[in-house]
């Protein structure tokens, strides 16, 4: 079995990630993915590559490797294909919420392979072995839901009410603890 297309879409009122794809035996799998699993999977698995790279590779060099790799997955993941239905749905067609996620990168076969334990919310987990490419194809469609959902922005900026700019909050912004209405 191999994944054929991923797929996903923000869910505001959830504030989660539908994430799902599907298999070349015509099953799909369908997941929950919140802010915090999201944002770790894409540093993990950002940061093991580069660690890879770096066996052979100075640090720079890695980084401008992963760099390029990167934008080179953007550049050819196509997001204009409609999704395949299927018939099976082995975990059910419902979501099914992610309470954790394992990255390991592997070498298999002389190439490297990403091993990801998809921990399940209810108990027991799926392990997806991806090679690089498919690895970076999912990784530009969570890059893509993260922007939409706006998780990217770590803290809002809002108008100075002195300037007018906009500036970002901080968490150490001082607040005048006069009056308050």
């Amino acid at each position: 079995m191999s994944i054929k297309q991923f797929n996903g879409s923000y869910v505001s009122n959830e504030d989660r990630l539908l994430f799902r794809f599907n298999t070349s035996d015509d099953s799909e799998y369908r997941f929950w993915l919140t802010r915090r699993i999201t944002l770790f999977f894409l540093a993990a698995t950002d940061h093991l590559v580069e660690k890879q790279l770096e066996k052979s590779h100075t640090k720079q060099t890695a980084k401008a490797i992963t760099e390029f790799q990167n934008e080179t997955a953007r550049e050819k993941v196509d997001f204009t294909s409609a999704y395949q239905a299927v018939t099976k749905f082995p975990l059910g067609a419902d979501p099914v919420l992610l309470s954790d996620v394992r990255c390991t990168l592997l070498t298999v076969n002389q190439q490297a392979v990403m091993s990801l334990d998809l921990v399940l919310h209810s108990g027991g987990q799926i392990n997806l072995k991806l090679v690089l490419p498919t690895l970076q194809a999912m990784r530009v469609l969570l890059e893509r839901l993260v922007k939409q959902a706006h998780w990217d922005q770590v803290l809002p900026n809002i108008a100075s009410p002195v300037t007018g700019e906009a500036e970002p909050i901080s968490p150490v912004t001082k607040i005048n603890p006069g009056q308050v209405h």
